[in-house]
């Protein structure tokens, strides 16, 4: 038998045809919408569409959205979410940088990093100069998708301006530090990495990729000393499987 929750769903589903559309209980069908998707994310998406045709707007596109992630049908929420953001757009709505960040994300998971340096083009423009924490973090996004297609100079040149932009971004000195030990400008990745690391001491990441520099530089037995680190002190993580797969790599010294 499904969960409550989900039987709520379903009964709300015809219901939404039959009823005088209400807007102000669109909060409360967003909220039933998302809690669904982790039970029955194909029956959240059914309810999502029929709730949008019915005027759901904005908040019934982006539950969708996250039904279709969690479907893994990443490519089509990246199409969802594209178009909130351009129905965010046409309404003024400050929400459009958001959606169009979102769309970038989910083109990534989906393997298209050229249609995510789109997206996370039109989010920068939607965000404007007057959002500049926003701003950094698309520019971030966007350094990501450039990465993927190998395009290294364009990355370079997002990074920069969101560290200008926003400084006290870990995420962004990470991934400075790691695309100029890319570039072997280990100078620049030390100097990166030592940034990132004031701001988040314990971030395994950020020790994932200290651990990196070291042995970049060629100083292997204390690499191996924060790889094993990051292994016992965040199992389970992306930084440990990685710290994991450097520590049999690396020549026991």
């Amino acid at each position: 038998m499904k969960p409550a929750l989900i039987l709520l769903l379903l009964a709300a589903a015809p219901a939404l045809a039959q009823e005088t559309y209400d807007p102000s209980l669109d909060p409360k069908r967003y909220d039933g919408c998302v809690r669904a998707i982790p039970t029955d994310a194909q029956k959240a998406e059914e309810f999502a569409i029929q709730w949008q045709a019915l005027g759901g707007g904005l908040p019934a596109r982006h539950c969708q959205a996250l039904a279709q992630l969690q479907q893994g049908r990443n490519a089509a929420a990246a199409v969802t979410l594209s178009k909130a953001a351009q129905a965010a757009e046409a309404q003024k709505s400050p929400m459009a940088a958001d959606f169009w960040g979102q769309a970038g994300n989910a083109a990534l998971l989906a393997g298209d990093a050229k249609g995510a340096v789109t997206y996370f083009s039109s989010g920068i423009v939607a965000a404007g100069e007057f959002a500049p924490v926003r701003s950094a973090n698309l520019l971030i996004d966007r350094a990501r998708a450039h990465t993927e297609l190998a395009d290294l100079g364009s990355a370079r040149a997002d990074l920069d301006k969101a560290l200008a932009l926003s400084p006290a971004e870990t995420t962004g000195w990470l991934l400075s530090a790691a695309l100029a030990r890319r570039q072997n400008d280990l100078p620049r990745a030390r100097t990166d990495i030592a940034k990132a690391a004031e701001l988040s001491p314990a971030d395994a990441d950020v020790q994932f990729e200290q651990g990196a520099i070291l042995a970049a530089s060629g100083d292997i037995p204390a690499a191996r000393k924060l790889w094993g680190q990051v292994v016992t002190q965040a199992p389970g993580t992306d930084a440990a499987k990685l710290a994991a797969r450097a520590l049999n790599e690396a020549p026991a010294q």
